[in-house]
Parts: C-alpha cells; sequence; structure tokens
C-alpha cells in the first residue's frame, strides 16, 4: 500500500514504481517523455517490475506483484523530477 501523504490541495503527485536494477534513471526519463496521460511511465516498460497508479495527495494506491529473483532493487517516483530525491531499495532475499 503506497499513500501520498502530501497535502490534498499541495497537487504534488507521486507514485511507486519498482525497476530492474540499474534502469532506474532510464525508466525515470521515458517515463518523462511518455507524459502525464501515461502516468509517467513508458506504456508495456519490461524494466518495471512493479507499479502504482500517479495519486494525489491523501490518496492511496497499492500493488500486489511476485518478488523478484533475489537482489536489490531500486523504486522510484516517476513524476518528473522527483526520481532524483524520492528513491530507495528493496531488497529480496
Amino acid at each position: 500500500v503506497f499513500k501520498n501523504s502530501s497535502q490534498p490541495n499541495a497537487a504534488l503527485l507521486h507514485n511507486w514504481v519498482l525497476v530492474r536494477p540499474g534502469t532506474a534513471d532510464a525508466v525515470a526519463n521515458d517515463g518523462i517523455a511518455a507524459g502525464e496521460a501515461n502516468g509517467y511511465l513508458k506504456p508495456n516498460d519490461n524494466r518495471v517490475i512493479a507499479h502504482t497508479k500517479m495519486i494525489k495527495g491523501g490518496e492511496t494506491d497499492s500493488v500486489t506483484f511476485g518478488a523478484p529473483a533475489p537482489g536489490t532493487y531500486d523504486y522510484i517516483c516517476t513524476f518528473p523530477g522527483h526520481a532524483v530525491l524520492m528513491r530507495g531499495k528493496l531488497t529480496v532475499k
């Protein structure tokens, strides 16, 4: 479950996107090019393992997925400019 804890009227959209190792920056850049109509995600991007939709402040979304192979995976927000700071790691053992 992913919650955008921004204020509802703040116009700060966010998503949660789990990507294959080493692809976070390229996924973010291609997402910007894909635009708002595509939720800032390139359609059918095979580098994306799982993602939520783009949500407004105060909203939640959830995603269920099978764990990928053991390793460390990046997750990012693909809203323009956010992936630089809004990122983390998911470790699968």
